[in-house]
């Protein structure tokens, strides 16, 4: 079993910050992929960032220069640390992962439960 785990959601004013983390647990050998994506009411699931393990980053064009992704290999855990927060960031934000788990030959792909982050005007 393998759990993707989201906390650091929340509510803040346009301009303010927050910081997203993600934690995978379970049987977990490595994890090559990791990223972030969010959802807002009435709208496909966009991708925001990802990194890979080696610390090589990719972000959607409208976080550029805002947002950071970052992780901790040794705690299987990813950050996304989001600053000059628009109202338009307001979305459900997700984690996700690709995890090789012990026994296995081939990675899933697995989310998490997603945190609300809502930014007000």
């Amino acid at each position: 079993q393998v759990q993707l785990v989201e906390s650091g959601g929340g509510l803040v004013q346009a301009g303010g910050s927050l910081r997203l983390s993600c934690a995978a647990s379970g049987s977990i050998f490595s994890i090559n992929r990791m990223g972030w994506y969010r959802q807002a009411p009435g709208k496909q699931r966009e991708l925001v960032a990802e990194i890979t393990r080696g610390g090589i980053t990719n972000y959607t064009d409208s976080v550029k220069g805002r947002f950071t992704i970052s992780r901790d290999n040794a705690k299987n855990t990813v950050y996304l640390q989001m600053n000059s927060l628009k109202p338009e960031d307001t979305a459900v934000y997700y984690c996700n992962a690709d995890i090789l788990r012990y026994g296995f030959r081939t990675s899933y792909n697995y989310w998490g439960q997603g945190t609300q982050v809502t930014v007000s005007s």
